[in-house]
């Protein structure tokens, strides 16, 4: 019997009275959930879309004039958590550019992806395609691109100094440039290279001019760094840029990792999009949930990212009662969602390999990485 067998084995007996399966197969179908939610929820208004773009930059704006003007170390701390915030908040608008559920003009689309995600530098179609990918193929071992498990031969096929940054917090939390120049283990390619495998040959061109644009904002912040000191830049822009990065690491993974019965992973026959979607996590971020555009409500975005983000929610309502036990309801969160921070580290430190073997599989942990963390933590 396998690992993963095992684990179903020993969950039913644990408990047999309250037991779901989470990798059976649902008896309900894409279509039904669909049905499920009003109409109204699939409308893409631009002006709405872009009134959340003028706000969070109106609110970049004047957090950097109000932090540059009193140019204090009181300030400066507050600063950068609440800009990364906004930054965050700039790029899940750029990625509903990305879906198409910012507007139904695809010039309009690409024009504010670009100009949103240039500014806190992702390539805009080149991270557009990948991400595309990752929700094309949700829940698929080998086939999903963003946070996907690292299988048990790729896993022990890592060098030390490669466990050490994926598996140690707060190392992962900072992946993702590091993912837009090489991807995740076991993957190959670059989101800035036209060539890259990652792309159609019909889609190098639209790479090229989001590489062009991430270039030309790396050029206007150097100016920018000569002319104000590069102090200030790293004050005003750079640390900011890294608490933003944090946000996106932090909560992407979180919305595929972490829930307290673990969920399955496919290959093979037993994947379908219907059942990779069903293994996201809704999260539930407090205050934050409406400063970053409720991208917390994230297994109806994953099933239909083409609903506007701020209909997520409403649509999350209307399609639990087809969900049912499928959909896990998020814990609620204080004003700051501190207790998520347990639940990733828990994570990360846990959740080391699936097996090379079988179509549905669980993550499994590594005694000895794990032995490594323990003893860390009980000489601090």
């Amino acid at each position: 019997m396998s690992m993963d067998s095992k684990y179903v084995l020993m969950e039913k007996v644990r408990d047999s009275s309250v037991f779901f399966d989470p990798s059976a197969i649902p008896p309900f179908g894409l279509g039904e959930i669909r049905s499920a939610i009003p109409k109204h929820c699939w409308v893409k208004d631009s002006w709405r879309s872009m009134s959340y773009v003028l706000r969070d930059i109106f609110v970049i704006f004047i957090l950097m004039a109000f932090a540059s003007y009193f140019d204090s170390w009181a300030i400066w701390p507050l600063y950068w958590l609440a800009q990364g915030t906004m930054f965050w908040a700039l790029f899940v608008l750029g990625h509903d550019c990305g879906h198409g559920s910012f507007s139904n003009s695809r010039k309009l689309n690409s024009l504010v992806g670009h100009l949103l995600h240039s500014f806190i530098l992702v390539p805009y179609h080149g991270w557009r395609i990948s991400h595309r990918t990752h929700h094309q193929n949700h829940g698929h071992v080998e086939n999903d691109e963003s946070w996907h498990p690292l299988s048990e031969k790729v896993y022990k096929n890592l060098d030390v100094v490669a466990r050490t940054l994926r598996f140690t917090v707060p190392f992962p939390i900072f992946a993702f440039p590091f993912y837009l120049w090489g991807r995740s283990p076991g993957k190959k390619g670059s989101h800035f290279d036209p060539n890259s495998d990652l792309f159609l040959p019909n889609e190098k061109k639209g790479v090229i001019t989001s590489t062009l644009c991430w270039a030309a904002m790396v050029v206007l912040l150097v100016i920018l760094s000569c002319v104000i000191g590069p102090i200030q830049m790293l004050k005003i822009y750079c640390v900011p840029y890294w608490v933003y990065v944090m946000w996106l690491d932090a909560v992407t993974y979180l919305h595929h990792h972490g829930y307290e019965q673990k969920l399955p992973w496919y290959r093979g026959k037993e994947w379908s999009y219907v059942r990779g979607g069903l293994t996201t996590i809704d999260r539930d971020y407090g205050l934050i949930n409406n400063i970053h555009h409720d991208i917390g409500t994230h297994v109806i975005h994953h099933l239909f990212p083409q609903i506007p983000h701020y209909n997520l929610v409403e649509a999350t309502k209307a399609a639990k009662p087809v969900l049912g036990k499928y959909y896990r309801e998020p814990k609620k969160s204080s004003p700051l969602p501190l207790h998520l921070l347990g639940i990733l580290v828990r994570s990360i430190t846990h959740d080391h390999y699936v097996s090379d073997t079988g179509d549905i599989v669980y993550y499994q942990t590594d005694p000895q990485l794990l032995g490594v963390f323990a003893s860390k933590n009980k000489s601090e």
